[in-house]
């Protein structure tokens, strides 16, 4: 039950990452997901980007997951490292730029997916 409530936090937290571009423009990831749903249908070229695919197939595994009895450590750490790959480069985002609603906005994330690790890796040990 411990690892089920994890991935969702994980899933949770995934969707408050904050990103913000050239001068006014930003949105939480939940709002960019919104986004990307509506240009799937109309635009679909528009959408095939590897820092697009790769964290929101890590959303759906996280969602596959919640529906297993025991979620599985490879699906739960393919999941994690495929969300990791934007919310490490938003967290160096956040930090070269001082941008603190970034960089807080990675951290929940971040320690979850610590928590996560150290959990899967004490059931092997057990």
């Amino acid at each position: 039950m411990k690892t089920k409530l994890l991935n969702l936090l994980l899933l949770t937290a995934s969707l408050f990452g904050y990103l913000q571009w050239s001068g006014n423009s930003h949105m939480f990831l939940f709002e960019a997901e919104v986004e990307i749903f509506k240009k799937l249908f109309t635009d679909p070229g528009s959408v095939v980007h590897p820092f697009i695919l790769f964290p929101l197939g890590g959303q759906l595994i996280l969602i596959f997951t919640l529906f297993q009895k025991e979620p599985g450590k490879v699906l739960t750490f393919l999941a994690l490292g495929a969300l990791s790959i934007l919310f490490l480069l938003m967290f160096f985002i956040g930090l070269i730029s001082l941008n603190l609603k970034i960089l807080l906005s990675t951290i929940p994330f971040i320690i979850i997916g610590i928590i996560t690790v150290r959990t899967h890796l004490k059931k092997n040990k057990q």
